[in-house]
């Protein structure tokens, strides 16, 4: 088959590999319908994850459908559509047990295009399936639905409900790239009195509006200062950080009021100065996180119904053979004006054993 592999930093190749396999009676092997590419592949071709051993495919995110799963596979079989979740869960550890899938010991966590090949290929293997993969709404498109199995719930958990925003709250998102816009969009669904995003791009302040935005900000043209303008000098309730570098987080930290919180949602591949000489007095809460996709199944719900703007966040689309064409578009976003970019095509019949 043929996949996107990672070659090192810089490094990286559309080209033919091994297909995937059953391994263990607990995986399932998918037939790829459609993947998105994240904001993490990217810091990973930069060199800033560097776990990721070269020859790895990449990719996380994806839906298909089941061709193959292992004896102790229940929950799906052959035919399902389904979404294959950016996090994989034992659901026996203690951290699963807790539903912090993202920490999972057992053998999962973020492992697909990590510690794992992934799903930016023609086939990919899904350990832990049973608790792995969701079967899907048939009334939820293929382009919808891949954008449950990482932005909206990283958003969504990382981003509103770790900062807790209510109602009333004043809300800033510091990044109106896809987690941002999805994180704007999340916490409409808390009646906030207002939230302002912030970002550098034109047209991602457009969007922002449009995903129900009440103001947007310039990251250059003083935003914390229109966020005190906003709250009379008191600053954000919540102040969630999209971006994963050291001037939106500190950009963060200044908005925030006195006993506000801050959630870092954003991969930093780069130190951070926390500014506690500043800080130590105000009683904020600061939290970070991996995505635990215990919110999934509700927002596949959510998203079947209508109630998410899945749609309005793809804005380019590639069959899976023009990945590399895919990166280029989404890695030059404020050129090209990407949000997300889907990959979708059905090119190679896999092997599959008899029994």
């Amino acid at each position: 088959m043929k996949a996107f592999v990672f070659h090192g930093p810089g490094q990286s190749a559309w080209e033919e590999v091994s297909d995937p396999a059953i391994k263990e009676p607990t995986d399932a092997v998918v037939r790829v319908a459609a993947v998105t590419i994240c904001g993490t592949d990217l810091h990973i071709l930069k060199g800033d994850v560097p776990e990721v051993p070269p020859g790895t495919v990449l990719g996380h995110e994806a839906v298909g459908e089941i061709v193959e799963t292992g004896s102790d596979v229940r929950s799906v079989r052959p035919g399902d559509r389904v979404l294959v979740s950016c996090i994989t869960s034992c659901g026996r550890c203690r951290f699963c047990r807790e539903q912090r899938y993202g920490q999972c010991r057992g053998g999962g966590g973020w492992i697909l295009g990590h510690l794992i090949d992934g799903t930016q290929a023609e086939y990919v293997r899904v350990p832990h399936a049973d608790l792995s993969v969701h079967r899907l709404p048939g009334t939820l498109a293929d382009q919808d639905a891949v954008l449950l199995a990482d932005i909206f719930p990283t958003a969504y958990e990382v981003g509103v409900l770790n900062g807790r925003v209510r109602p009333g709250d004043t809300v800033a998102v510091v990044g109106a790239g896809p987690v941002g816009l999805a994180a704007v969009a999340t916490a409409r669904l808390f009646s906030p009195e207002r939230i302002i995003a912030v970002d550098l791009v034109p047209a991602r302040l457009e969007a922002a509006h449009r995903f129900g935005a009440d103001a947007v900000a310039d990251v250059h043209e003083a935003p914390a200062q229109l966020v005190a303008d906003l709250t009379d000098g008191l600053g954000a309730d919540v102040v969630i950080e999209a971006v994963g570098v050291p001037e939106s987080f500190e950009l963060c930290t200044r908005m925030v009021r006195p006993g506000g919180r801050v959630a870092n949602v954003g991969v930093h591949g780069r130190p951070v100065t926390l500014h506690l000489e500043d800080l130590w007095s105000k009683n904020i809460t600061l939290t970070t996180g991996l995505v635990d996709t215990h919110s999934t199944p509700a927002l596949l719900r959510m998203a079947a119904a209508g109630r998410l703007p899945t749609a309005q966040l793809v804005t380019h689309t590639f069959p899976l053979s023009r990945t590399e064409e895919a990166y280029d578009v989404f890695a030059r976003a404020g050129e090209s004006a990407a949000l997300k970019v889907v990959l979708g095509g059905k090119q190679h019949e896999l092997a599959v054993p008899a029994a």
